[in-house]
């Protein structure tokens, strides 16, 4: 077999190690031993173990305590602790490493990958263009979640992804570039204001797409389009949307309804 597989080789084979992987989880929780690990790995080629890495990081949560996932290890048969005492707080994702950064990066940041990616273009970025274009975002008032959803990443990844490169930072002794947030929200002229409702209410775009493409924050945009700022721009206004909150009868029948009254 070839040393070098194309992406569906490598997820067929990633599939395939699924069995595998659930053998292994079996045996080290204790149905075998060392011996018997052995003999799994000692059937399967390089490819197959990278393919089987992969699969059994996939089956660990890496919010989980380390404690959760390393109690097993604590102890050995003669009572000694084996791994350190890991504390109930210590999650896996906080002993990952944090990105790789070299120190030359800067000299190869791609100013146009930086500022697609904050303006919501899914592109290829380093670590350091990633930064620089999280930095960007974060100037025009936009916040982390606003930055998942805008690049389809996992809720938090953007929260996850400055805290360890904020670690890496401190290994290395360095300062960390600085995050800084606009002190008040930017303006926009009354052409650009209508301009946001009138592609609005043509459909197919969200608040936040407007919000990067004219540099403001959400609330901004949503501000313009329901009329509560720019009223003389001109352009069709959002009706608000009105909060569904339970009317007379409904109260009355949760009042007396018997999951909600009191044991007497």
């Amino acid at each position: 077999m070839t040393d070098v597989l194309t992406a569906k080789e490598r997820g067929d084979m990633a599939e395939a190690m699924l069995p595998t992987a659930a053998h292994l989880v079996t045996l080290v929780h204790g149905d075998g031993g060392p011996s018997d690990v052995q003999d799994v790995l000692g059937k399967l080629s390089p490819l197959q173990k990278d393919a089987l890495l992969v699969v059994l990081a996939g089956l660990v949560n890496p919010d989980q305590p380390m404690s959760a996932a390393l109690g097993w290890l604590d102890f050995d048969e003669t009572g000694r602790t084996v791994v350190p005492p890991w504390g109930e707080q210590t999650r896996v994702r906080d002993l990952a490493p944090g990105p790789v950064l070299d120190e030359d990066d800067n000299e190869h940041v791609d100013e146009v990958a930086v500022r697609k990616y904050a303006e919501g273009v899914r592109v290829m970025v380093t670590p350091r263009e990633r930064l620089e274009a999280v930095r960007l975002c974060v100037a025009r008032g936009m916040n982390y979640p606003d930055i998942d959803a805008m690049q389809g990443l996992t809720r938090g990844s953007t929260s996850t992804f400055i805290s360890r490169t904020r670690r890496a930072y401190a290994l290395r002794g360095e300062e960390f570039p600085e995050l800084v947030r606009p002190h008040g929200p930017r303006g926009l002229t009354n052409e650009q204001a209508r301009e946001i409702r009138e592609t609005y209410a043509l459909g197919g775009v969200t608040d936040l797409e407007l919000a990067m493409r004219f540099g403001v924050t959400r609330n901004v945009v949503t501000h313009v389009l329901t009329g509560d700022t720019y009223t003389d721009a001109g352009g069709p206004i959002r009706p608000k949307r009105t909060q569904n909150k339970p009317g007379t009868a409904t109260r009355k029948i949760w009042a007396v309804s018997p999951h909600f009254a009191r044991a007497s």
